[in-house]
């Protein structure tokens, strides 16, 4: 059984470009969620990877949460892209920075222009030095998960909610 240790946090200004790695295009479509918690999502990266996740619900500070991935074929994951009834397109940066495996994800389509870091810690009570660039810490809000934002992008909230994180 896999267990996930993530933080994460709204990116806010371009410091994180100076460390990023190759950017790798990344499609997910949601194909199942419960009232618990519990998703199950395809992603595709690129043309070439394909995987099958199934993500249980964040304990209660929402750091940490099991996690079962299964690499699939890419045909498989096309066709149940199509199947997907909420999708997420975006943009992923490997980073090169100390204290855990950071990324960067670029948000595209109607979660535009929203930009999220996360890091993946080996333990709940890693040290951590959070870059300047990161702005407000979104672990564990539900609203800022990618199965949420597949279901309700950025673009459906208010302007006024929007406003509150610093988004346009």
């Amino acid at each position: 059984m896999a267990l996930e240790i993530e933080r994460r946090f709204l990116v806010s200004g371009e410091g994180w470009r100076n460390c990023a790695g190759t950017p790798q295009p990344l499609r997910q479509g949601y194909l199942a969620a419960s009232a618990e918690g519990i998703t199950v999502r395809m992603r595709l990266r690129g043309q070439d990877q394909a995987w099958l996740t199934l993500k249980a619900a964040a304990e209660a500070s929402g750091l940490m949460r099991r996690e079962f991935e299964y690499p699939i074929p890419v045909s498989d994951a096309e066709a149940l892209w199509s199947l997907a009834p909420h999708r997420l397109v975006k943009t992923r940066f490997q980073l090169d920075l100390a204290g855990g495996d950071w990324v960067v994800d670029r948000f595209e389509g109607e979660n535009a222009p929203l930009v999220i870091a996360e890091v993946e810690l080996a333990a709940a009570d890693s040290a951590l030095v959070v870059p300047e660039w990161c702005g407000a810490e979104i672990t564990g809000v539900s609203r800022w998960s990618n199965a949420l934002l597949a279901h309700q992008p950025l673009q459906s909230w208010s302007v006024a909610e929007r406003r509150r994180y610093g988004l346009p």
